[in-house]
């Protein structure tokens, strides 16, 4: 048994390694907004839970909708972080800088007050 666990990990490491090789932006942190705006740009980020969905925007906005009810919001990137403000129909969701991480080629994590606050993970559409 240890044999064949070890000769699936042989196979699937360097596959693993390429795979991360092959990625525009390998897993970690987001440092800058160029490399933050080459991940959005022209994708939804989603959260199917929640029927969340948003884009953002180079020009600094944020719109989508989560549980049918819109979302509109405006963001900035300062000293490394994705700082935002949105409203959800009427309900406003204070500022707060975040930390972005990306997770793997289709997905995002953000971590409010600046990393060390709640996550969420969106997939790139």
């Amino acid at each position: 048994m240890r044999r064949l666990v070890l000769a699936l990990c042989l196979i699937a490491l360097p596959a693993l390694a390429a795979a991360t090789a092959g990625l525009a932006n390998p897993p970690g942190p987001v440092r800058d907004k160029a490399t933050f705006l080459a991940l959005v740009q022209d994708r939804e980020l989603r959260i199917g839970l929640y029927n969340l969905s948003l884009r953002v925007t180079p020009d600094g906005k944020i719109t989508g909708s989560a549980l049918g009810w819109g979302i509109s919001g405006n963001w900035s990137w300062q000293d490394g972080y994705f700082c935002r403000d949105i409203d959800w129909s009427g309900y406003v969701v204070p500022f707060n800088c975040q930390l972005v991480e990306v997770i793997d080629a289709s997905r995002l994590r953000f971590t409010s007050d600046k990393g060390a606050g709640q996550t969420a993970s969106f997939r790139l559409r």
